[in-house]
């Protein structure tokens, strides 16, 4: 591959050069902010441009790093995030009107870890409001820089489009329902959900506490392992965090798989969805093969019964995420999410209950599938990004067929961790992505596995023409 431009370099790239002083900081962040200016325009990904801090924390780290106090492989790399993540002084309204005016008055875990890792963080991202499904016409909504009519994966959307428009070298989403994986299959980027609990929600925005993930969207899975590895670590904060040690994500990275046990089922995988997609993925199960990797035949059952109880635990913690808001301010909630959170509020304890045991029942189901495998493999979503209109962006809440969320809730169910890669793009030269799926804690495995797929595969080198 010819050597790709400079806004498209991985942070693993842009750190030695910034290690060895090939480029400074304060270089490096000028040029990401005038590219902003000059393409987010158009893309939308962004709903706050940090400019001044960020030209100050480059500047701070280019010191740091002339007077070699070298903090690591972010230290002044510049990258953004979610519009959910707490940034003292600096609005964070998670795309909803009724938040608008929010501005913390201290910094989220996830910011205050890749500050003390010494990243530059040029901005916030633009969202679905809420993290659910549509948008509020107050603020502007991401295009896909692959093709600006087709679906940018809901909640995440601004990271996934900043990511892979070269407006940053990586970013933090979040993922209750798949909003990390949506958006960056949709966006042909690599994306980590990490292990539930493996990163702190400390300040950070919630749509449904049991079932949300932070973690980050990249263009290598290299780069999602380091930036994993940063914001990664048990918070007194955040009790649900997870009291792990932090290992070395990149531990695996360039060791090869042939001791490595790979789930596939292809009834599970292939049927009932996109079929340049089914395609795409079985040659990804053969590269694997041909990268040693034994793939063990496996039996998921028909998840689509469990998935369909997701609205119902979601809606229902985001009720009680949104109380500060609603019912009082129903009204400045667009109708998406206004209608989401009035489909929560009826729930009942028994409905919920229903749902959770659902949810139970799916999780051991998948325990069991398990038992025989390392990491299980399949789609990160049913089809490419679709076309989009502005009803579905903006208009009434409508239910959706389960098949929408069959690989990627079960995985919010159980809090397992997932990795996204390209792995190919269709007829429409629209991306295509495979998904890998580890027992919890086994990032650095999965980092691994997708590591060494990049490695005998093109397609996380393709970006869009933008």
């Amino acid at each position: 591959m010819p050597e790709a431009p400079l806004h498209f370099r991985t942070i693993t790239e842009i750190s030695e050069a910034l290690a060895s002083k090939q480029v400074s900081p304060v270089e490096i962040t000028t040029a990401m902010l005038e590219r902003i200016n000059e393409l987010d325009g158009r893309l939308m990904s962004y709903a706050t441009v940090m400019a001044d801090s960020a030209m100050h924390a480059a500047q701070k780290a280019e010191r740091e790093i002339e007077s070699r106090r070298y903090r690591g492989p972010l230290h002044g790399v510049p990258i953004a995030v979610k519009d959910l993540c707490f940034t003292k002084g600096v609005r964070t309204m998670g795309a909803a009107k009724v938040l608008a005016d929010h501005v913390p008055s201290f910094d989220g875990t996830v910011i205050a870890k890749l500050e003390a890792a010494g990243a530059v963080l040029l901005g916030k991202l633009n969202l679905t409001e809420g993290a659910m499904g549509g948008y509020n016409p107050e603020f502007d909504i991401p295009k896909n820089p692959w093709n600006p009519d087709r679906w940018t994966g809901s909640s995440s959307s601004g990271s996934g489009v900043a990511t892979a428009a070269g407006l940053c070298f990586g970013s933090l989403g979040s993922d209750t329902g798949g909003s990390i994986r949506f958006p960056s299959a949709a966006c042909g980027i690599v994306g980590i959900k990490p292990t539930w609990g493996r990163v702190s929600r400390y300040g950070v925005l919630a749509l449904a506490e049991s079932m949300d993930h932070v973690g980050p969207m990249t263009r290598c899975v290299a780069d999602a392992g380091i930036i994993l590895e940063a914001i990664a670590g048990f918070d007194p904060n955040d009790p649900t965090s997870l009291p792990n040690p932090v290992p070395n994500m990149l531990e695996g990275v360039g060791k090869d798989i042939s001791d490595i046990r790979i789930g596939f089922d292809e009834n599970y995988a292939m049927n009932d969805i996109d079929t340049e997609l089914a395609e795409a993925v079985r040659a990804g199960v053969e590269v694997l093969a041909d990268q040693g990797a034994e793939i063990v035949e496996v039996q998921l059952p028909d998840v689509d019964e469990y998935v369909s109880a997701w609205p119902t635990l979601c809606a229902t913690e985001a009720v009680l995420a949104h109380a500060a808001t609603y019912p009082s301010r129903r009204d400045d909630y667009a109708p998406w999410f206004r209608g989401w959170l009035d489909m929560g509020a009826k729930v009942t304890g028994t409905g919920y209950a229903k749902a959770n045991n659902l949810r139970a029942a799916c999780t051991g189901h998948i325990r069991r599938v398990f038992e025989g495998i390392d990491v299980l493999v399949c789609p990160s979503m049913s089809a490419p990004p679709h076309v989009v209109t502005p009803e579905m962006l903006y208009g009434q809440y409508e239910a959706r067929d389960p098949k929408f969320q069959r690989f990627t809730v079960p995985f919010d169910y159980n809090g397992a961790p997932t990795l996204s890669v390209p792995c190919g793009v269709n007829d429409e030269g629209l991306p295509l992505s495979i998904q890998f799926v580890g027992k919890h804690l086994s990032e650095p495995l999965l980092c691994q596995v997708g590591h060494a797929y990049e490695r005998a595969t093109p397609w996380h080198n393709l970006h869009p023409d933008v």
